[in-house]
């Protein structure tokens, strides 16, 4: 199956998947390694450029490299996933998540406890604007939202 099939596919059965619930069911076999690790990939590919352009933007372009981004935002989803994997308790796991971010950003940009909570919060809020025009254009914003209609009052 190549790759337009499979992307035929998948918008093929969009509905089916918010229905069952599973993604397994959609993907062929012999892709089920290849895209969580694909998607794996692109997420850190996006999230070094979201973290480079708030740190070019806070804490200036003398101290933000490409690549210290690239290596904050490697770090950072490894640790978040060990520590959501083996801490029991969701908030603990959550609040030790944001304690190494900032702890990466800080050291990593040279800057102070303030400018890493700026940096923060701006790439959080580049990389959400940058999700929900990826859902618009591939036309699954509703659904993602229909998910979360219990959160969304107003659109």
């Amino acid at each position: 199956m190549g790759p337009v099939s499979m992307l035929e596919t998948l918008m093929l059965k969009n509905s089916s998947v918010i229905a069952s619930g599973s993604w397994n069911d959609v993907i062929p076999e012999a892709f089920r390694l290849v895209f969580p690790l694909t998607l794996f990939l692109a997420s850190l590919l996006i999230l070094a450029g979201v973290l480079y352009l708030a740190g070019l933007v806070v804490v200036g372009r003398k101290r933000t490299l490409l690549g210290e981004a690239a290596v904050i935002s490697l770090l950072g989803t490894v640790l978040s996933v060990v520590f959501f994997m083996f801490v029991p308790y969701s908030l603990i796991a959550l609040l030790l998540s944001i304690i190494v971010w900032l702890l990466l950003i800080k050291r990593f940009y040279e800057t102070g406890w303030f400018g890493a909570i700026v940096v923060g919060i701006l790439a959080l809020v580049v990389f959400l604007v940058i999700v929900i025009f990826a859902a618009r254009i591939f036309g699954i914003l509703f659904e993602i939202l229909g998910l979360f209609s219990f959160m969304v009052v107003v659109l």
